[in-house]
C-alpha cells in the first residue's frame, strides 16, 4: 500500500465528520465571497472588522443559552409572564464582569483556569471542583442531547429517538476531535448566529412591547419557593462554571493559534489584546442575555395568558408555541434548540476536558491532533458517552438537570471566588490586575451566587 493511501478505517471515520463540516464549511465559504463582494463602504467595513474581533466570548455566551436554558426561561415566562424578565438585565453586566476577568486570565498568564489554580492553590480544592465540573457538565450533555433529540422528532416524529441522540453525540465528538481547531472555532462562532431565531421568534408574537419595557427593568419578586427555585436556576444557568474554563482556555487556545507555543511567549499582553476581548466578551454576554430576554417574552406574552404555566423542556415550550405563534415561531423555535445543542456540547465536554487536564498536568487543547493528546479527548468523549447513557438508563432528564443546578450551586462560588483571587492578584496579573471597581463587583457576584446555591439546595431538599 503506497504511503499516502490512508488505511480503510482512518478514511471511513474522515469521511463520516467531515459531512457536515464540508457542508458548513461551502455554507461560511459562500457568504463570506458574498460579502467580499459588497460595496466596500465604511459602514460595511466597520462591521467586518468587528466580525472579526468576535470570537471566544461570543461563543461562551451563546453556548451559555443551550436547551436547558432554554427550558428554564420559557418557564420562566409560562409561569410568570414578564414579572421575570428583569432577571436578563441583572445577569448581563454581572456575567459579563466575571467573563472578563477569565479571558484576562488566560491571556495574561498563557495558562487556563484550571492551570492557574493548580500553581496557586490547594490541589485538593481544584481536584474536588474539577470532579463535581466533570458531574455538573455530563447531566447537562445528557439534557440537552434529549432536548435535541426531542426537537427533531417534533419536525420528523417518525424518527427514532435514540438513533437521534447517538447521532448527535457522535458528531459531537467526531467534529471536536477530527476537525483543524481555526476552522471549529469559526464554524462555533458562525453557528452562535442561531440564537437569534429566538429574537425573530419573538418578533412574530406580536409582543405588548409597553408592558414588556415595563417589567424588564423593575425587579418583582414573590419570595415563594417555586419562584426562588427559578431565579436560581436562572442564576446558575447563565453563571456557570463551565463557562468559566471555557472562556480562559480559548484565550489560550487563541494564542496558540496565533504561533505563541511556549508558556513564555503567551505571557503578558497589549492595550490592543484587552481591547478586542473586552468586546468579544461584552458582545457575547449581550448576546447569551437579549436571546433570555426574547425568549422570556414570548412566552410571556403566548403561553401564561394562554394558562399554559408549566414547561418541562425545551421541545414542550416549542409545541405549546405553536397553536398562539404559528408554524413560523414553532419552527424556529425547534431548529434553534438544535443549533444551541451543537454549540453547548462541545463546550460543555470541551470544558471538562480542559479542566481535567490541566488539573492533571496532562498534554491537551483542541488544537492538538488526536494521537497528541489521548487523555484531553478522552475526558471529552466520556463526557459525552455519560451524558448518552442518561439517555438510555430511565433518569428523568428533569431531574438530571436538578442535580446539575445543585452541583454548580456547590462549585461556581469556590471558582468565582478563585477568579477573583487570581485576577486581583498583581503578581500574577501585572499592569492587567482588577481595577478596585472590578474586584468589589467580583465579590458581590460571589457572594450573590452563595446565596442562590443555598436556596437552591435549601428549596429543592428543605
Amino acid at each position: 500500500m503506497s504511503q499516502d493511501k490512508k488505511p480503510a478505517d482512518r478514511h471511513i471515520i474522515e469521511k463520516i465528520a467531515e459531512v457536515p463540516a464540508v457542508a458548513l464549511d461551502s455554507t461560511v465559504a459562500k457568504t463570506e465571497q458574498l460579502a467580499r463582494s459588497l460595496p466596500k463602504a465604511k459602514t460595511i467595513k466597520k462591521t467586518k472588522q468587528y466580525w472579526n474581533v468576535l470570537g471566544p466570548g461570543l461563543t461562551t455566551g451563546a453556548s451559555d443559552d443551550d436547551p436547558s436554558g432554554i427550558a428554564t426561561y420559557s418557564q420562566a415566562g409560562a409561569q410568570y409572564g414578564f414579572g421575570l424578565l428583569w432577571l436578563s438585565t441583572f445577569t448581563f453586566p454581572l456575567m459579563a464582569i466575571v467573563q472578563e476577568m477569565c479571558a484576562r486570565i488566560g491571556i495574561v498568564t498563557g495558562r487556563g483556569l484550571a492551570g492557574n489554580i493548580r500553581a496557586h492553590f490547594s490541589r485538593r480544592v481544584l481536584y474536588i471542583c474539577t470532579l463535581l465540573l466533570f458531574a455538573a457538565n455530563a447531566f447537562n450533555i445528557g439534557a440537552d442531547l434529549g432536548a435535541m433529540a426531542k426537537a427533531v422528532q417534533l419536525l420528523k416524529p417518525e424518527l427514532s429517538f435514540g438513533l437521534i441522540v447517538i447521532s448527535f453525540a457522535a458528531l459531537s465528538i467526531l467534529l471536536q476531535i477530527y476537525l483543524p481547531y481555526a476552522r471549529y472555532a469559526r464554524y462555533l462562532k458562525w453557528l452562535a448566529l442561531i440564537l437569534l431565531a429566538y429574537v425573530v421568534s419573538a418578533l412574530l408574537a406580536h409582543l405588548d412591547w409597553s408592558a414588556v419595557f415595563q417589567k424588564a427593568f423593575v425587579p418583582t419578586i414573590h419570595w415563594s419557593k417555586e419562584q426562588l427555585i427559578l431565579i436560581t436556576a436562572i442564576l446558575g444557568t447563565t453563571i456557570s462554571p463551565y463557562l468559566f474554563f471555557w472562556q480562559t482556555s480559548q484565550e489560550v487556545e487563541n494564542q496558540i493559534q496565533e504561533g505563541k507555543k511556549s508558556l513564555a511567549s503567551r505571557q503578558g499582553s497589549s492595550k490592543r489584546e484587552i481591547k478586542s476581548m473586552r468586546i468579544d466578551v461584552w458582545s457575547g454576554m449581550l448576546l447569551s442575555n437579549l436571546v433570555m430576554f426574547f425568549i422570556i417574552a414570548a412566552a410571556g406574552a403566548i403561553l401564561f395568558p394562554a394558562g399554559i404555566t408549566q414547561i418541562h423542556s425545551a421541545a414542550e415550550a416549542a409545541e405549546a408555541l405553536r397553536p398562539f405563534a404559528g408554524n413560523a415561531t414553532f419552527w424556529l423555535f425547534a431548529l434553534g434548540i438544535i443549533g444551541t445543542g451543537l454549540l453547548a456540547i462541545p463546550v460543555l465536554a470541551g470544558s471538562s476536558s480542559y479542566a481535567v487536564s490541566e488539573s492533571l498536568r496532562w498534554q491537551g487543547g483542541l488544537n492538538r491532533k488526536l494521537k497528541q493528546a489521548h487523555a484531553f479527548y478522552g475526558i471529552l468523549i466520556i463526557s459525552v458517552l455519560i451524558g448518552l447513557a442518561i439517555n438510555f438508563l430511565d433518569i428523568d432528564p428533569i431531574k438530571a438537570l436538578i442535580y446539575a443546578a445543585v452541583v454548580n450551586g456547590i462549585v461556581a462560588p469556590v471558582i468565582l471566588a478563585l477568579i477573583v483571587i487570581i485576577s486581583s492578584n498583581k503578581k500574577i496579573m501585572g499592569d492587567w490586575v482588577n481595577r478596585r471597581r472590578t474586584t468589589w463587583l467580583g465579590w458581590m457576584v460571589t457572594s450573590l451566587m452563595v446565596l442562590a446555591g443555598a436556596a437552591a439546595i435549601f428549596s429543592l431538599f428543605g
